[in-house]
């Protein structure tokens, strides 16, 4: 039964993809942000509101596969690094898989525990706003996420 949830969850979340993919809206969107702004900070937090939504909607795998090659030239274009990139991305995904409607994270506990979406949500909570702070830290504060690779590869 735990099993199906999951599937359900991650094929509903590939049709989705599948649909936003033919109508190119990651395309449009980082398009879009492109013409927007240039400044790094700016594109970091448009980034980060995306990625949470559609952490919120798709899962993670399906995010990534979807969106990461789309705006990877947009990431290189402000300076952003790569790799403090995909932190920010695994976070973001991360709180959104714990966060309703879709998520499957969440899905997978109330199953467990055999309790409500809003009973393990409220619980959850201040993990989802611990979470979110380190989150904040590591994108507006690069050397938190990014110290120890800058200091075994400089």
């Amino acid at each position: 039964m735990q099993t199906a949830v999951v599937m359900l969850l991650v094929a509903s979340s590939a049709l989705l993809g599948a649909y936003l993919t033919e109508i190119q809206a990651p395309q449009t969107l980082a398009k879009s942000v492109a013409d927007l702004t240039t400044n790094k900070w700016f594109v970091l937090a448009l980034l980060n509101v995306l990625f949470l939504l559609l952490g919120m909607f798709l899962h993670s795998a399906a995010a990534i596969i979807l969106v990461v090659p789309v705006v990877m030239p947009l990431v290189k274009s402000v300076g952003i690094d790569p790799v403090h990139f995909g932190l920010i991305v695994t976070i973001n995904l991360g709180i959104g898989q714990q966060t309703p409607p879709v998520a499957s994270v969440l899905m997978v506990a109330c199953s467990i525990a055999k309790a409500t979406v809003w009973e393990v949500t409220r619980v959850n909570i201040w993990n989802i706003g611990v979470l979110f702070a380190v989150l904040m830290l590591i994108t507006y504060v690069p050397v938190t996420g990014m110290g120890l690779v800058q200091l075994f590869y400089p």
